[in-house]
């Protein structure tokens, strides 16, 4: 499976969520709601999730493999960057 296409819309908000991803796997199948947050060692990429009863967050979504999320994040964070350059 690939990744074909990478949608970002940046949050304007004063927060550490910086953007709100989607992304296509194979022209067939997208994913919302993936976030681009700011943590104390850089960006990394949350998958979308959903508040339990019990008040803790569950992804809906995630790769299953680390090389999987890696590769993915990796792709998200390059164009995320990308945009950030070109807006600066």
């Amino acid at each position: 499976m690939n990744i074909t296409d990478i949608r970002i819309r940046r949050v304007s908000s004063a927060g550490r969520m910086k953007a709100v991803v989607s992304v296509t796997f194979d022209d067939q199948f997208v994913v919302h709601d993936i976030k681009v947050v700011e943590g104390n060692n850089g960006y990394f990429v949350a998958m979308p999730s959903r508040k339990g009863a019990d008040g803790e967050f569950r992804d809906v979504a995630h790769p299953i493999t680390t090389e999987t999320r890696n590769m993915m994040q990796t792709m998200i964070l390059d164009v995320y960057n990308q945009l950030e350059a070109e807006e600066a």
